[in-house]
């Protein structure tokens, strides 16, 4: 009978754990007992972190994983699953810890993402950032220069991004000799096949970093909060979006840093809505005003202007200010300003206004104007008998 552990126990899941679930108790341990992570106890952390792997590939694999299922360890012994000990499916390699091949590849995954692009002692570029910035209704209009506070990673100061203390530098990889890269033969029933993997040592770098630098901890990386000045253009609107070149996360081993995307977002006004290029508005006016016409001010995003009422507005009634409205994102000139007409019926009167307001009716008799009368004509016939 085997004496290793169960595989799900090895890695704390149970036995029906679903797929992101082994790979995520396998990433958490693969971390916990990465050899590089564990100087003071390298040997223990190097056997745990081969156990690890070993469980890791076999759950991973759904092949082996009903193999296990249905036989356990005894799946894999006596030549059932490819070898005894050292030779488990390419188990036992680890970069300069020595041995097979095949198995580190999963480690590799899990902790630089793995994938085809293997080979990762290149430049390599930052990630980009987004930054949710939000503007008053004037602001979006005419627009303005933005400073914004954004949190990102850049190449330490001290250590220049080599990661190294003052005075000293990375030195070349002794696995892998500064390549970055590592080769294993691996035992295949069509014969040996010689496999190229990153070195686990310098992690595919080809470099390793004996005295790191105190400032960023020898990863040659640090948080700050970096002031970026931004360039709202006048007229952009609630979704817009900004690309500000080289604003995101530095880049690694040279690599340039990502791009920051600013998304607009837009404060509601008390007085003004959009649509598309034009502002919208309404003015309240009496009911003397609309019959009489008048001159009013009224409000835009610039301020106020005059603007002339037509004697007998009806409420309702939308007027336009040529030129008044958002600035053109693209090319020049403006929208328009349109402004509906509401009028206000007076709740409170005086006897004086009530008697002045009775006159007016006796004065205007059947003096309708066209389309009062035309209601009126159409509601006798609805109800004629």
């Amino acid at each position: 009978m085997s004496d290793k552990r169960d595989y799900y126990e090895v890695l704390g899941v149970q036995k029906g754990a679903s797929e992101d679930e082994i790979k995520k108790a396998f990433k958490k341990l693969a971390r916990k007992y990465h050899p590089d992570l564990n100087r003071d106890d390298p040997k223990t952390a190097e056997e745990k972190f081969k156990e690890v792997n070993e469980a890791y590939s076999v759950l991973s694999d759904p092949q082996k994983k009903a193999q296990y299922d249905q036989f356990g360890h005894a799946a894999f012994e006596n030549g059932g699953g490819g070898g005894g000990a050292g030779g488990f499916g390419g188990f036992g390699g680890f970069g300069g810890f020595g041995g097979g091949g095949g198995g580190f590849d999963d480690i590799f995954d899990a902790f630089f993402g793995g994938g085809g692009s293997r080979r990762r002692s290149g430049p390599e570029r930052g990630s980009d950032l987004r930054y949710d910035l939000e503007l008053t209704f004037e602001e979006a209009a005419f627009g303005k220069e933005a400073e914004l506070t954004v949190p990102r990673t850049e190449n330490c100061t001290t250590c220049h991004g080599t990661g190294a203390a003052a005075g000293t530098s990375p030195e070349t990889c002794p696995d892998c000799h500064g390549t970055g890269q590592v080769q294993r033969r691996q035992n295949t029933p069509f014969g040996q096949i010689l496999n190229s993997h990153p070195c686990g040592r310098c992690h595919g770098t080809g470099k390793i970093v004996k005295n790191p630098c105190s400032d960023c901890g020898g990863t040659g990386r640090k948080k700050v909060r970096k002031k970026i000045s931004v360039k709202i253009p006048a007229g952009v609107d609630e979704g817009s979006r900004i690309r500000v070149a080289g604003g995101g996360e530095a880049g690694l081993r040279g690599g340039g840093n990502g791009d920051l995307y600013v998304y607009i977002f837009v404060k509601r006004h008390k007085l003004f809505e959009r649509e598309g290029s034009d502002v919208l508005c309404e003015v309240p006016i009496s009911f003397v005003q609309a019959a009489l016409g008048d001159t009013i001010e009224a409000p835009t995003i610039d301020g106020k202007v005059e603007m002339k009422i037509p004697a007998g507005i009806q409420s309702g009634t939308m007027l336009r200010l040529k030129g008044r409205g958002i600035p053109f994102l693209r090319g020049n000139g403006r929208g328009d300003q349109l402004v509906r007409v509401k009028v206000l019926t007076p709740q409170k009167l005086s006897a004086r206004q009530k008697e002045l307001l009775k006159e007016f009716g006796e004065i205007s008799g059947q003096n309708v104007n066209p389309e009062q009368e035309s209601f009126m004509n159409t509601i006798k016939k609805m109800f004629k008998k």
